[in-house]
């Protein structure tokens, strides 16, 4: 299911919507809970700021995860998604609601996942996408793996493909070069 880079610049152009799972995607999949029930994630700013020049670049980002956590609600509020399906046991209905919604179809979503529950959505998806710590399992279905982790800018890595594909990463970089 590999595809040539030339094959994954084609796909990433007609790209519309990047669709996240959370644990060992947005974060490294770490979980710390303390004595007082509070859940603890670590999220990469670099993978914030790659979805955020998606979203300037009018690209639409959503969150499907199988746990259910204030932290996610909270870290999609900072960063303006607001598609977010939590508790979702099989994705395939969040997904199939998401671009339902948002009128999109299989071919214009990227999909990033890090296990084998995600493989279900790597086979509908236009660009199926894995991180490079992936279980063995997700990364032989996904058509492109990372170089960078989880929760480790790995995110960041396929915005940039993305908005590169979309001819738009030009546009959105010249003001940070600005005097």
């Amino acid at each position: 299911m590999k595809k040539t880079k030339k094959q994954i610049e084609q796909i990433a152009k007609g790209i519309k919507l990047l669709a996240l799972d959370v644990d060992g995607v947005l974060t490294d999949g770490g979980i710390t809970l303390d004595n007082d029930g509070n859940e603890l994630k670590t999220f990469h700013v670099r993978d914030g700021h790659g979805i955020k020049m998606l979203q300037k670049a009018g690209l639409q980002v959503a969150l499907i995860t199988g746990r259910d956590s204030k932290v996610v609600d909270r870290r999609a509020r900072e960063l303006g998604i607001k598609e977010v399906y939590q508790k979702c046991h099989d994705k395939r209905i969040a997904y199939k609601h998401l671009i339902e919604k948002l009128g999109v179809s299989d071919e214009e979503v990227a999909y990033i996942g890090d296990d084998i529950v995600d493989i279900p959505l790597f086979r509908k998806v236009g660009l199926a996408v894995a991180v490079a710590d992936a279980t063995d399992e997700t990364k032989d279905e996904a058509m492109l793996v990372t170089k960078s982790r989880g929760g480790r800018g790995a995110v960041r890595e396929i915005c940039d493909l993305i908005l590169k594909a979309n001819g738009k990463w030009k546009v959105l970089t010249d003001e940070y070069y600005k005097i």
